[in-house]
């Protein structure tokens, strides 16, 4: 994406120290060569693109936060929170496959896994060699997970039987490994969820592509599980039996971080066009720009950006302090994909007739946007989960 000559209001790297800075201008720079090229066509083409997570995996991105001793960057939580703002800027699909491969995946088995699951899988994810999923999400469970139905029958052996159905699960159709959440006993509800880790290439799965087309990431794979009498052995049980509720929140509370980051991201990109568009054409005999109430929107827009950015910074300050609540990473994520999603809206209504084609980018933003209110925890959840503290 083409960048104006005043961005230093939407990348305030002079807000970092130096060393996070040159961090965030490698992502950049990363995002700008391999990325962008790609984006639009991604998306137009309804494609997910194989060649992004050797990309990915080459530059670290994948390993990045997880710990130096087995592999990982040692990213700190400020590090990541950089990192998938600049890939949120470039293409959504990127960030989403990061925070899924990452966030959700890759931590979430490297904190609960044994010594023989982390050796198998952690080094083919760092790398992009392998590609995974998480299984939780289902017709009738979304954010309410304790509803969960897929049912992992115990067998005299000790291995299990799954049976089930899970959707719109990111990288499905792709995946080698997935991170599988079935439920032990229905009538235990949370207490019964029970995580497994296991290679997809096995009997009794069955992968189909989502009905229909997607509104936004449409670079992305999303798809339908179906497990039929699927058998999974005693030793792709990850942690233990009816532990499976309180990993799956933990990988969610990673990953909201990155859904956050990445809002900003797509805000930042939305204003950058904005203003790239309204200055450079003219109506009236005059730029756009010069109009009061286009000034108007513009000044929301940047103001909202930067309250955005200080939320995920500061949950990310917390994080590593460990001191984040669950309200931390709530406000973050509900501020900055509300913001980005009225930001968005603003620049397509600002670019007029324009905005409406994909021959520019606002349009891609605008869709893109509307998957992060959704998923890690829809709006109402984080409000829900804000007013809850507030008044328990």
């Amino acid at each position: 994406m083409s960048t104006i000559k005043n961005d230093n209001l939407w990348l305030p790297d002079d807000e970092l120290d130096d060393e996070l800075a040159e961090f965030a201008r490698g992502i950049r720079k990363f995002a700008a060569d391999k990325l962008a090229p790609h984006a639009r066509a991604i998306d137009e083409q309804v494609r997910f693109r194989r060649e992004m997570v050797h990309e990915l995996g080459a530059a670290g991105i994948l390993g990045g936060p997880l710990p130096t001793a087995i592999g990982g960057g040692g990213w700190s939580p400020m590090q990541l929170a950089l990192a998938h703002e600049e890939l949120g800027a470039v293409c959504g699909n990127a960030r989403g496959f990061s925070a899924v491969q990452t966030g959700l995946v890759s931590q979430t088995l490297a904190k609960n896994g044994d010594d023989g699951q982390r050796e198998q899988w952690l080094t083919p994810l760092m790398k992009g060699d392998a590609i995974g999923c998480f299984a939780l999400t289902e017709p009738n469970a979304g954010s309410d997970v304790a509803s969960l139905s897929t049912h992992a029958v115990e067998q005299p052996d000790g291995s299990y039987r799954v049976t089930g159905q899970k959707h719109w699960i990111t990288n499905a159709g792709v995946a080698d490994v997935m991170l599988l959440f079935a439920t032990v006993d229905p009538a235990l509800m949370g207490k019964g969820i029970t995580a497994f880790i296991i290679d997809t290439n096995r009997d009794g799965l069955t992968r189909q592509p989502m009905e229909g087309i997607e509104l936004g990431h449409r670079g992305s794979d999303h798809a339908v599980l179906t497990f039929d009498n699927m058998p999974v052995a005693k030793s792709e049980l990850l942690g233990a039996i009816g532990k499976g509720f309180g990993i799956a929140l933990g990988g969610l509370a990673s990953g909201r971080l990155s859904v956050s980051a990445g809002a900003v991201g797509i805000h930042r990109a939305a204003l950058a066009a904005a203003v790239q568009f309204t200055t450079g054409r003219e109506q009236f005999g005059q730029p756009l720009a010069e109009f009061q109430m286009v000034q108007e929107r513009l000044a929301d827009m940047l103001c909202s950006l930067h309250a955005s950015r200080a939320l995920v910074h500061r949950c990310a300050k917390r994080r590593a302090n460990k001191r984040e609540t669950h309200a931390d990473v709530a406000m973050a994520k509900l501020h900055a994909t509300e913001a980005a999603a009225t930001a968005c809206d603003q620049a397509v209504m600002l670019h007029g007739a324009r905005g409406y084609s994909s021959a520019f980018p606002v349009e891609r933003l605008w869709r893109d946007i509307q998957a992060l209110r959704i998923y890690e925890g829809t709006s109402m959840i984080q409000k829900t989960i804000l007013a809850r503290m507030l008044t328990r």
